[in-house]
This record gives C-alpha cells, structure tokens and sequence, in this order.
C-alpha cells in the first residue's frame, strides 16, 4: 500500500480536526503531525510556524465563506438582484456556521483574532465583490455613485449586524430578519439613480 504524500491540504485538514478535538489553546503542531503520522518537522517544512499554520486554517475557513459569493458577484444580470442573493448568501454562511457547529465557530473566533492580516484580506476582498456589484449597477443605470469601490465598504459596513461575527449574539433574535429589510430598503433607497 502506498504512502500517502503530505500535502499542505492534509495538514489543514488534519490540523482542523485537531483543533476541534484540543481547541485553540491546546492544540499543538505536534498533536497535528501525530494526527498524521509524521514528525513535527514535515508539518513545519508546509508551514514554518504554528502561527501560519494557524492563519492558514483561518484563511481555508474564510474561503468557505468568500468563493460562493465571488461566484455571485461576478454572475451577469440585475445588480440589484445579486447583491441582494450576495447579502443573503453571506448572512446565511455566516448563521449556519454559528449554529450547525457552535464549538468550532468559537475555535475560529479565537484564530481570526490572531489572523488580523487574513481577516484584512478577507474584508478586501467582500469589499471588492460588493464594489463590482454596485459597479455593474452604476453601469445597468439602477445605482448612483462616484465612488463604487467607497460604496462597498459602506454596504458591508452598514449591513455588519448581520453578517459579522462579533453580532452573533443578537441573530438570534426574533426581529432580526425585519431589521435586515429595514437596512435593505435604506440601502437600496440610498443606491437608487434619481430619476428627473
């Protein structure tokens, strides 16, 4: 039977389990190598420290989240449209993760406060998606704005009660989804061209 060749996506993946079992504060790059069998070394030869092993799973975890709404943000039609799926979508990975497995979401918590730059490029890049939405709006002759790129931060910014993890307290709360369309209709009001 052949070996089976370590590769950086089997040290995630085995360093996710890891950390599930042990959590963030005792997990060990030594407990993810005996997870797979090898030596500490072989585990440091893919990542050189335990803290970019550690960033490499928060970004792993991230892009989760992030590729199925790049995928939204680049779709043709109605920008209206797609960023409202975008939103939901967001808000939605966001919940599901919280609740479907509550342990590890905190696990993860835990590791993005320590990922600052990972995190950094994950809001860039929700930025960017939510900038060539209201881009392709400004384009469809349905959004006004000079500054897209602005206007997107400002949407992820405006809409950060429902999506940011640091509000996860309150998305269990039963007027929450009202709330969101009340945000939904300013924004989409605030977007809107002016017809003369």
């Amino acid at each position: 039977m052949a070996e089976t060749v370590l590769t950086a996506e089997r040290i995630l993946e085995a360093a996710e389990e890891v950390l599930r079992r042990y959590g963030p504060a005792k997990a060990t790059v030594v407990d993810v190598a005996r997870a797979l069998g090898v030596s500490h070394g072989s585990v440091y030869r893919h990542f050189p420290s335990k803290a970019a092993l550690r960033d490499a799973v928060t970004e792993r975890w991230l892009a989760r989240v992030s590729a199925p709404l790049a995928a939204i943000a680049a779709e043709d039609g109605p920008a209206p449209a797609r960023l409202r799926r975008w939103l939901d979508a967001l808000i939605g990975a966001k919940h599901a993760k919280v609740l479907d497995d509550p342990e590890m979401f905190a696990t993860y918590m835990t590791l993005a406060a320590d990922a600052r730059e990972v995190v950094a490029g994950h809001v860039a890049a929700l930025t960017a998606d939510l900038a060539r939405m209201v881009a392709d709006g400004v384009a469809q002759g349905v959004f006004a704005t000079a500054d897209p790129q602005a206007t997107g931060r400002a949407l992820l910014d405006a809409t950060a009660r429902f999506h940011n993890p640091a509000h996860a307290a309150e998305w269990s709360d039963p007027g929450i989804a009202a709330a969101f369309e009340g945000v939904w209709a300013l924004v989409m009001r605030g977007l809107e061209t002016r017809k003369g």
